[in-house]
């Protein structure tokens, strides 16, 4: 299976979730907010095809690592890459996180309606920053997020309870 990412994985972020995180830069995104960090992972021509097992590869090397953040770009349009990448990741014991400009709400519908692959993702992710960037909300003093619009979600807590969970800053 192929991923096209933005840029090959960084494997030392700070900033991205916590600890030590690989970063999975996801190519292509369909919100293109205002002001994006990213710009550059917009387009969906863009960017270098990866092999998932030559990535699932790389991760397993990584001995001082927390987890592994996937971020873009929109990591959703590549579920099904993602979600390989996550569930063997969870096998290794590290966490995930994952950055998207989808509301959280909204993906849980659509991956009952039309996007299962949506769905097959989340059951691997630990944590989800959702909510486009919005430049009027951009904080620079808040922890993993670039506006307040965007939560972080604890996924599977709320995917138990059935309603959002966020983690709060500490």
């Amino acid at each position: 299976m192929k991923i096209r990412l933005a840029a090959p994985i960084t494997k030392d972020s700070i900033v991205d979730g916590p600890g030590i995180r690989a970063v999975i830069w996801t190519q292509g995104c369909p919100h293109r907010c205002k002001g994006c960090h990213n710009p550059q992972t917009h387009s969906f021509d863009a960017g270098i095809e990866a092999d998932v097992n030559d990535i699932i590869a790389q991760i397993s090397r990584l001995k001082l690592h927390k987890g592994i953040t996937f971020s873009g770009g929109e990591p959703l349009e590549q579920a099904a890459a993602c979600s390989e990448i996550a569930k063997r990741v969870k096998e290794m014991g590290m966490n995930t996180w994952l950055y998207t400009g989808y509301i959280f709400e909204d993906i849980l519908s659509e991956c009952q309606a039309t996007r299962p692959e949506w769905g097959e993702l989340i059951k691997y992710i630990d944590v989800m920053v959702d909510g486009p960037f919005i430049e009027q909300m951009k904080n620079l003093l808040l922890k993993f997020r670039g506006s307040e619009n965007q939560r972080v979600i604890d996924v599977q807590k709320s995917l138990i309870e059935g309603k959002i969970i966020l983690i709060e800053d500490k």
